[in-house]
């Protein structure tokens, strides 16, 4: 029972230090980004773009309720024929409107395509110093702290944020 217990802990007691130690470091993405003034510039125009969108797209949305409005005042009066009319007229603006939001702000719409050509750069140019910063420094995982990503607690002293920051200036 002893050399059994003597063998399980020396077994152990190997296995933990043959295990190369591991360096491990955070850095806190959002941060870095808005460090950099290419970025914040390019969220600036980002933001006014979809807001300048958001606007064109209440404004249609605007129209559609007053002619909806004068439609419900005027229902009473009007044929059935006419009556099929504006409410076509009126269901095929909003299926216009809501064509247009998905050309604007849908997955592949245009505020996403614009985010590509502004802000992608960007980011893959912080990835990649992180990248260098990790292979010069030898660490071997770099956790972004910004990310709800599952780091619930990470020490101060592997924070790497400022050095990356340095290193992008």
């Amino acid at each position: 029972m002893i050399k059994k217990v003597i063998f399980t802990l020396s077994f152990a007691l190997l296995t933990v230090f043959a295990l190369p130690a591991q360096k491990v470091a955070s850095v806190d993405i959002t941060r870095i980004l808005e460090s950099q003034s290419d970025y914040v510039s390019a969220q600036a125009q980002l933001d006014e773009l979809a807001s300048k969108w958001k606007r064109e797209i209440e404004v249609e949305y605007d129209k559609i309720k007053g002619l909806y409005n004068r439609y419900q005042a005027e229902q009473v009066l009007l044929s059935d024929e006419v009556s099929r009319q504006r409410e076509e007229e009126i269901i095929s603006k909003e299926k216009q409107v809501r064509e247009m939001q998905k050309e604007k702000f849908g997955p592949e719409g245009a505020l996403f395509q614009r985010r590509q050509q502004l802000v992608q750069p960007i980011q893959d140019r912080v990835y990649s110093a992180i990248e260098n910063y990790a292979n010069e420094k030898g660490f071997d995982f770099i956790f972004d702290r910004s990310s709800a990503s599952g780091i619930i607690f990470a020490n101060e002293r592997y924070d790497k944020t400022d050095d990356i920051i340095a290193d992008l200036k």
